[in-house]
């Protein structure tokens, strides 16, 4: 998933791509990848399953997914991207890992409204790291963007707000974290392709929800019919894709930024769901999407339109 040293095909799309400056690259694949990963939450209400026996399948087709997309990009190369990652992409993998199980346990403890304001400042703890480990300046476009984000949030679930529990929030806290952390780490191995990372902490959240599935829910993971066709688009098509070009992102943009843009999945989600199911989200939602959206749509802007000053500022002596 890099546009440096594949043997991929170089037709005019892949031109123009290239002939981007980064933060219109990483805006475009990011956008791209959250984009790809809105129809998620539709997915899994259509599945019907227990939380922790769709996370098995959800793990080992996250998994598949992402080596046939190195197979794909890499051809017999592969293996070799996945050896790439190192200790770091080991780390990375864990901690994305904590995040899926942590929000999983914020979503059987406390309200939906909660977790989604919550893990709404997972763009805020990447700025603070991003600001105090990679030494990396915090706009302030970027800093009000977020600030505004998270009214948008607040707005949109504002209905359903302080229903929940401690124990859920802690949990929502942890996984906003683990997104910032694993944001950070991929900015700091920008020059290594961190995507074959998603495919081990696929593995990793199998394995894990595994044994929890048979003692919390029985161990009723069997699916078919039309419950398991929706389970491999979820897992071979929305997630990995969308997780492989989110983790491309960082790349090109702050981790801060690929966070805001992250929270465009929680204003599109529900809409998804509103769309196919008619569950009406409401009017405050509907405000509170509307100022995510186009604050995150005026924060791209103001953030192309410097990238692209900055590209024809005369070189100085």
């Amino acid at each position: 998933m890099s546009d440096k040293g594949t043997n991929a095909p170089q037709g005019p799309g892949m031109s123009y791509f290239s002939s981007l400056a980064d933060h219109q690259r990483g805006l475009l694949i990011t956008t791209l990848g959250v984009l790809v990963l809105t129809p998620d939450s539709l997915l899994v209400r259509l599945i019907g399953m227990e939380p922790f026996s769709l996370l098995v399948w959800r793990g080992v087709l996250q998994a598949v997914g992402v080596l046939i997309i190195l197979r794909l990009f890499y051809g017999s190369r592969a293996l070799d991207q996945i050896y790439a990652i190192g200790k770091w992409g080991i780390l990375l993998a864990t901690v994305f890992t904590g995040s899926t199980l942590l929000f999983i346990l914020a979503l059987a403890h406390t309200a939906v409204a909660d977790v989604l304001v919550i893990v709404a400042v997972a763009p805020l703890v990447a700025a603070l790291l991003s600001r105090s480990f990679l030494g990396e300046a915090v706009p302030g476009r970027t800093w009000l963007a977020i600030v505004f984000t998270l009214l948008g949030i607040g707005l949109l679930v504002f209905e359903d707000l302080g229903s929940g529990s401690l124990y859920g929030d802690l949990a929502a806290l942890g996984c906003a974290v683990c997104i910032g952390i694993s944001l950070t780490i991929t900015r700091r191995q920008r020059a290594v392709s961190m995507v074959p990372a998603m495919a081990l902490a696929g593995a990793m959240t199998a394995v894990i929800a595994l044994p929890l599935a048979f003692w919390l829910e029985g161990g009723g993971i069997a699916a078919g019919g039309l419950q398991l066709g929706y389970i491999l688009a979820m897992g071979l098509l929305v997630v990995p894709i969308s997780f492989a070009l989110i983790t491309v992102g960082p790349r090109y943009l702050p981790a801060p930024e690929v966070g805001l843009l992250m929270l465009l999945e929680t204003v599109l989600g529900p809409l998804w769901v509103w769309l196919a199911l008619g569950e009406d989200p409401g009017p405050w939602a509907l405000a509170g999407g509307a100022v995510v959206v186009a604050t995150l749509a005026g924060h791209a802007l103001a953030g192309a339109r410097r990238a692209k000053t900055v590209s024809t500022e005369p070189a100085r002596p």
